[in-house]
């Protein structure tokens, strides 16, 4: 283990100050994904900010009937509140869908959302990695990527987002509140949050470094169906070969979202105006130049019938 130094932050201003003023400081809330790179000396943090103690644990409703969940409420508390399972069904739908029930207890929103983009290859650090030292190479790109992305891809890096609950906040609009250092805060779209690889794939999210998430909020309930469908290799603590988030109405029209096939959730507007044409049609609008490699070329059919269980499910 690299030796760091800690601290418990008071405030969410004072987390802020503490990260902006210490060179290779980081936020620390669940750790569930933070702590793992820290053991594999992937992240290599000089001092962990602690903000499990700030006052950002509450969900409430807001004055335009939306939701306001703060940064720091867990994922079992998100998935089982009463309005969440009520109004927005997708997102409790996908958060049961991940990890285990102790890691969901521990995992906090904002630390969920900001995990980082899963391959093979970025955690061995016996193998080159865009994503881990700019520059080094892609060892993925000719190699094992049953597991990574078919579209969103780049010559630098074909790493797949892995999160459920991102993608179910995609296909509900959701935005992401953030406070900086110089007591500046900003809401960001959630398909603005997340950046694809390009020629810079070690910058996954478009926060500054001294920037805190605060809360997720939601807009009002969208109505309709919710469904959530993840497609894994074992029925539980395993990530999503292909997941489908959904929203349906009963004329056919609706709104969806894949994961694990891109490098963010992968909502795609001409794909949703398909809808009411079926699966397939989708499908092709959403992997409109997608660039599989012959290890995940599967990931594209595959996605079209997770979707076509999905629209059965709604029709039921």
């Amino acid at each position: 283990m690299i030796p760091f130094t800690y601290e418990r932050a008071a405030s969410p201003d004072a987390a802020v100050r503490a990260v902006a003023s210490t060179p290779g400081a980081k936020f620390i809330a669940g750790g569930t994904n933070l702590l793992d790179l820290m053991k594999f000396q992937i992240e290599t943090p000089t001092h962990l900010v602690d903000i499990r103690g700030l006052s950002l644990t509450r969900i409430e409703d807001t004055e335009k009937g939306g939701l306001r969940i703060g940064a720091l409420v867990t994922n079992t508390e998100l998935a089982s509140h009463p309005r969440v399972k009520r109004d927005y069904g997708v997102l409790s739908r996908a958060i049961v869908a991940g990890a285990t029930g102790q890691i969901r207890n521990k995992a906090s929103t904002g630390g969920n959302l900001l995990q980082r983009n899963r391959c093979p290859y970025f955690y061995s650090t016996d193998h080159p990695c865009n994503k881990r030292v700019p520059g080094s190479g892609c060892s993925a790109i000719g190699g094992l990527s049953r597991s990574l992305a078919v579209i969103g891809t780049s010559e630098s890096c074909i790493a797949q987002n892995p999160g459920d609950m991102a993608v179910a906040l995609t296909v509900l609009d959701a935005a992401v509140e953030t406070m900086n250092a110089a007591g500046e805060t900003r809401t960001i779209a959630i398909t603005d949050l997340f950046r694809l690889p390009g020629d810079t794939p070690e910058i996954e999210f478009a926060l500054r470094p001294d920037e805190l998430i605060t809360a997720v909020t939601l807009p009002p309930p969208l109505g309709g169906t919710h469904h959530y469908h993840k497609v894994r290799d074992r029925a539980s603590y395993a990530f999503a070969i292909v997941s489908v988030a959904a929203v349906l109405n009963k004329d056919g029209t609706g709104r969806v979202a894949f994961g694990s096939v891109a490098p963010r959730p992968w909502r795609i507007a001409a794909a949703e105006a398909a809808l009411p044409r079926g699966p397939r049609a989708v499908a092709s609008a959403a992997f409109e130049g997608a660039t599989p490699t012959k290890d995940n070329a599967f990931k594209i059919p595959l996605a079209e019938r997770t979707l076509a269980l999905v629209i059965a499910e709604g029709r039921a």
